[in-house]
């Protein structure tokens, strides 16, 4: 199975680096991509939005045969949810970390401080708590140490859906920063929040506790809840 990794907010390929060889040990082929605007501290973002985002995701799709899993964390999920939308006929599955499928005129996070183009990474404490659940000191200097500025267009742009197959797409939700119970609750409820994956037509849910960043965390059993998703695909053999 190809299997497309989208990183979060502040990161690029690399950050899978420790999540990777477990895969392909097990067989798939990887795709980590690192996305517009995000190749280095000093690239340009000027310009670049959240469907230039979509955009690089779905090319790295076309040039690839068959069906596919897209991995998502953060606000990647947000990506894999509009490259979904763009070719849902291509996509076996959507693994969302610690992430979810974002609607038809959301935005990432527009309350994040920008500077020009760039929305650089916060203080630690400007995170909650939860945010940094097993996030040691030493991962923490080598997260800033790696870290790239995310365009502002990125998170402060409008996401724009067209086509309604893609609730028929599969989804695995991997949540971290709180109990897959509590989501199922605020989908029960209506909240405005989970209102796109209220309306995923088939959804499996993988608790793996720890911080938002489980691929420095806990990359082992991040690694081991991907591999879970992709098995029951039905498609899951390489």
């Amino acid at each position: 199975m190809d299997i497309i990794l989208v990183p979060g907010f502040w990161l690029d390929a690399s950050s899978w680096e420790e999540v990777v060889p477990a895969l392909e040990a097990a067989g798939h082929r990887t795709h980590p991509l690192t996305l517009p605007g995000k190749e280095s501290v000093d690239a340009s973002r000027s310009g670049i939005n959240l469907q230039d985002h979509i955009d690089a995701v779905v090319e790295v799709m076309d040039g690839l045969p068959g069906k596919m899993v897209l991995v998502g964390h953060s606000g990647g999920g947000a990506i894999i949810h509009g490259a979904v939308d763009a070719r849902p006929q291509k996509v076996e599955r959507a693994i969302y970390v610690d992430s979810g499928p974002l609607g038809e005129g959301g935005v990432i996070n527009d309350e994040l401080q920008a500077v020009g183009d760039d929305v650089p990474l916060p203080p630690w404490e400007d995170f909650d708590n939860a945010d940094l659940v097993d996030l040691d000191d030493g991962i923490r200097q080598a997260f800033r140490a790696r870290a790239v500025a995310e365009p502002r267009g990125v998170a402060y742009g409008k996401q724009h859906l067209h086509d309604e197959r893609r609730f028929d797409v599969a989804a695995t939700v991997i949540t971290c920063e709180f109990p897959s119970a509590m989501l199922r609750e605020w989908i029960a409820a209506g909240h405005p929040f989970v209102a796109e994956l209220a309306r995923v037509r088939d959804v499996e849910y993988i608790d793996l506790p720890t911080g938002h960043w489980p691929q420095f965390t806990k990359p082992k059993e991040l690694a081991r809840a991907i591999l879970a998703a992709v098995g029951r695909t039905g498609t899951g053999e390489a």
